[in-house]
C-alpha cells in the first residue's frame, strides 16, 4: 500500500495526465512501423479510482454521516 502523501501526489499526477488527454494530448503515436502508447485513458481512470478510494479511506473520508430530520406536521 502507498502512503497517503504519495497516493495524493500520484492522484494529482494522474489527474494532470487525464486532463492533458482530454485537452487533445496524444494518447499514442506511430513512427514508421512502431506504435508507442504514451497515455492509456482506461488504465489512468482505473488507477485514479483506486488511488481516490485509498486517499479517502486514509483521510477518514470513506464514510459520511447524514443527519435526517422529520418534518413537523
Amino acid at each position: 500500500m502507498i502512503c497517503m502523501a504519495t497516493a495524493q501526489s500520484l492522484l494529482n499526477q494522474i489527474d494532470a495526465a487525464i486532463e492533458s488527454l482530454l485537452r487533445g494530448g496524444a494518447e499514442s503515436y506511430s513512427i514508421g512501423n512502431r506504435t508507442v502508447t504514451k497515455l492509456d485513458l482506461d488504465l489512468l481512470m482505473k488507477q485514479r479510482n483506486a488511488l481516490q478510494m485509498q486517499v479517502e479511506r486514509e483521510s477518514g473520508g470513506g464514510f459520511r454521516l447524514a443527519k435526517l430530520q422529520r418534518r413537523s406536521r
